[in-house]
Order: C-alpha cells, then sequence, then structure tokens
C-alpha cells in the first residue's frame, strides 16, 4: 500500500485519481483508519486552515497511521501553489518518518505551472501577477518560491535547479518548468527521501513503479440519467465563467443573498426559502448550480462563512430530494459538504480530468461526489 498526506479533500481527491490512472484501488479517508483493501490511501488532514503547529501534529498524526497501516512509501501532497502551513507539515512528517531529506516539487508543468530561477509562475506569469494574488486565506504576494514559505525548524531549506543535489538535514524545492524535469527529480527520489509536492510528481513516481498504459486515463462523462447538483464555493475566474455559460443556457443558478457579505445572518427562514428555490428548480430541470454569487470577498473569515452557507443550504436540498451526483468546486467546499453528510470514507471511482475525481461513498453507492480545486476549470464537456 502507498500512503498519501494531503491537506485538504480536493489534494487527496486528485491523488487518489492519478492512483487509479495507474490502475491502483484508491480509497479516501477523512476519519478513522485506513481498510486493507486499498491499494492507495489518501488521508485529508483537513489542515489547510489550521496554524503551523496544529497542522504539523495532523500530518504526524497521519504519517503514523499510514506507517502502522503498512504503507510502502508515504508522499506529502502539497498545494502546487505552496498555500497551507507546508513547510511545517513536510517537516513534521520527516520527523515523524525519521528521515533527514525531502524532495518538494510543487510544480505541474502540464497545468501551466512552473518554478524556474527560484520564481513561480502560472501560464508565463510570475504567480503574484495572477488570480492567486487575490485569495482571501493565502494572497500570493512574492513570486519568489522561498517567500511563499515559511522557514522550517529544524531542517534547512533550497531551491534547487539542474545539478539535481540532495544534501542532508534540507528540504529541496525542485525548480521544473517542464514535465521532463518532473522525470528527472523523479528519478532521485528513493530511500531516505520523503516526497512532496503535486500531482504530477506523484505520478512521476508511479510511473517509476507502474508505467501508464496508453489509454488508461478515464475521461468519459457519467451517465447522462439522474439529478445534478452543483456547488461552487469560490470566486475563481474558472468558477465565474462556469455560473456565466449556466445562466445563458437557462440553467436554475441560485445564489446567496447580498447582506450576507456586510455580516447579515443567514436566518433559517432565509436558508428555507433558498433551499424550496433550489427543490422547485428540480422540478423542470436535471441540472441546479447553487453558487456564492457575490464580489470577490476579501476577508478570509466571511469568505469562509459564505461557503459554510452555501453547504448548509446544498445539505437541505439533499435531505428534501434524491440527487444522484453531487459536484463541488474549492477544497473547503467540499471538505464542509462530506463533513456535514457524515461521510468518512470514500473511493475514488473515476477521474473525469486532471485534478477533477469522482468519488462513491463506502456504503451509500447511490450518490456520486465529484469535487476540484476552485483554479481549475470543469471539463468543457459539462460547459
Amino acid at each position: 500500500m502507498i500512503g498519501v498526506i494531503a491537506d485538504d479533500l480536493t489534494g487527496a481527491a486528485e491523488l487518489g485519481a492519478v492512483g487509479l490512472r495507474h490502475g491502483l484501488r484508491a480509497e479516501i479517508v477523512m476519519r478513522g483508519e485506513p481498510s486493507s483493501q486499498a491499494e492507495l490511501v489518501c488521508v485529508d488532514t483537513d489542515s489547510r486552515s489550521c496554524s503551523a503547529d496544529e497542522a504539523g501534529k495532523r500530518a504526524a498524526a497521519a504519517a503514523r497511521r499510514l506507517h502502522a497501516a503498512g504503507a510502502r512509501w508515504i508522499y506529502k501532497k502539497v498545494d502546487s501553489v505552496l498555500r497551507g502551513q507546508v513547510t511545517a507539515e513536510v517537516e513534521a512528517v520527516m520527523l515523524q518518518l525519521k528521515l533527514e531529506r525531502a524532495l518538494l516539487l510543487p510544480a505541474n508543468p502540464s497545468l501551466g505551472r512552473t518554478i524556474r530561477d527560484g520564481q513561480y509562475f502560472v501560464r508565463g506569469k510570475l504567480i503574484h501577477k495572477t488570480e492567486f494574488a487575490r485569495d482571501p486565506e493565502y494572497p500570493r504576494r512574492s513570486s519568489q518560491v522561498l517567500r511563499l514559505l515559511k522557514v522550517p525548524q529544524q531542517f534547512s531549506i533550497r531551491v534547487v535547479n539542474g545539478e539535481h543535489s540532495m544534501p542532508g538535514q534540507t528540504i529541496v524545492v525542485g525548480e521544473a518548468g517542464t514535465s521532463q524535469d518532473v522525470s528527472a527529480w523523479a528519478e532521485m527520489s528513493g530511500a531516505g527521501i520523503l516526497p512532496a509536492g503535486g500531482s504530477e510528481f506523484f505520478n512521476a513516481l508511479l510511473d517509476r513503479e507502474k508505467p501508464l498504459v496508453a489509454g488508461s486515463l478515464e475521461t468519459s462523462l457519467l451517465p447522462a440519467t439522474g439529478r445534478e447538483l452543483f456547488v461552487c464555493g469560490t470566486s475563481t475566474t474558472s468558477s465565474r465563467e462556469f455560473v456565466a455559460v449556466a445562466r445563458r443556457r437557462k440553467q436554475p443558478v441560485l445564489t446567496l443573498p447580498m447582506e450576507l457579505m456586510w455580516g447579515a445572518e443567514f436566518t433559517p427562514a432565509a436558508v428555507a426559502a433558498v433551499t424550496q428555490r433550489a427543490v422547485n428548480a428540480f422540478e423542470g430541470f436535471s441540472r441546479v448550480i447553487l453558487a456564492i454569487g457575490l464580489p470577490t470577498v476579501r476577508d478570509v473569515e466571511v469568505a469562509k462563512r459564505l461557503s459554510r452557507n452555501l453547504v448548509q443550504i446544498a445539505e437541505n436540498v439533499l435531505a428534501r430530494i434524491s440527487v444522484e451526483r453531487v459536484f463541488a468546486e474549492g477544497g473547503a467546499t467540499a471538505a464542509e459538504l462530506v463533513r456535514r453528510m457524515g461521510w468518512s470514507r470514500l473511493a475514488v471511482e473515476r477521474e473525469l480530468a486532471p485534478g477533477v475525481a469522482t468519488l462513491s461513498v463506502k456504503g451509500d453507492q447511490s450518490i456520486l461526489l465529484t469535487i476540484k480545486p476552485g483554479t481549475y476549470a470543469w471539463p468543457e464537456k459539462w460547459t
């Protein structure tokens, strides 16, 4: 069994789907112990928004559980643009597993996310000049990789380019401008080194063990029958475009009341009213979209509250009416929905596109949950 430690649900699902691509039975564990049936176990520590100390404790505990369950090796999944408590979690896992080196490769060149000359680029632009600069919780205000990361407490950290050196007591951040660079770094990983980073690095590591079979990427859509509920909990460019297309096609889009931005209470009556509108919309349409639908919020706590408000409506709708497929956008939104629904273990069923994974609830095959990070686009066949 291979173990993955992710700080949010979308990251866990993304790597679970990469494992599925390589023919591995993959599961996501929110609570409890890994099962004995899975070949790839992705633990979601839900620590993206935690303090550094708490995030480190959760990551170390996950490493301990995976090691005790017999993981042959463990991968630390981090956000590809280094949001969250990246160094604290990597360091905690290194200490738990008694490792002196970590190879951190967050870049995903196939998605236009690259690191060169010590700087982070997104589709050719310095990251602090993209929409990541407006992230409410972790705004990227610099493109210098070492400024995007906190200094570790017990290890040194350095950005390394072509020489591929791995000094001891060090977290090495590997530069990568192409997928070939990622594969070259994968050849450097081995015993005594904690591999950490994004999905492309994990894919390269799996490719060394179990090369990808041509045509094994599942991109077909789910059956076209049944109700679909989209829960769009971010205000990214891709989310706004998705909602705009839905409105042009006259699909039902329900948004939150404007006064919630200003701290107003989302009263039970208001929740019930929006819930009823969503339930009524399903009488004439198979797809209903719940979206925040408000201007971009800079305040972190307000943004989190709006996401919770949206999930509250989704939970009420799912309690009122049978919905076969749920689509959640954004790691915090997806995790909040899973928590509210009481789902502790999820099986990875399909990868619809890189970063977009369909999951089934263990013990309940009636609902399929598809999730993706907020900055990724939904597959074009749906939009």
